[in-house]
């Protein structure tokens, strides 16, 4: 009789236990599947960004172009200013050159003073 009691008992707990792994599996099947529906909304996320991102690097090479168009457009006008501002200043020099022969050609000169024997030493 307790033969039969045990074999009744183990019975019992396989059951429970295949019962018990039925859920467990059942669960992981539920985890899976929300798992495999978050990676495809991942994956659509990502196609949809790297159209984007194709679409914000044409844009950023197209007004990179336009830039440099631009900036070709206005270099000669930059070196115009430079050769402009490069004669400025050679006649600002010549201006000064003149006005310090003048100064010089035109001040005071110094009459040397006779001094007194004391101060002479």
């Amino acid at each position: 009789m307790i033969i039969q009691y045990s074999v009744a008992a183990i019975a019992l707990a396989f059951i429970w236990l295949v019962v018990f792994l039925i859920s467990t599996l059942q669960k992981g099947m539920v985890t899976i599947g929300e798992a495999n529906q978050t990676l495809a909304e991942v994956r659509n996320a990502i196609h949809d960004l790297s159209g984007e991102s194709k679409q914000l690097l044409q844009n950023a090479n197209e007004i990179t172009d336009d830039v440099k168009t631009k900036m070709k457009t206005v270099e000669p006008l930059l070196d115009s200013a430079q050769d402009v501002g490069e004669a400025i200043h050679s006649v600002t020099n010549s201006v000064k050159k003149a006005t310090n022969g003048f100064r010089t050609e035109f001040s005071p000169k110094k009459i040397n003073a006779i001094k007194p024997k004391s101060q002479i030493r």
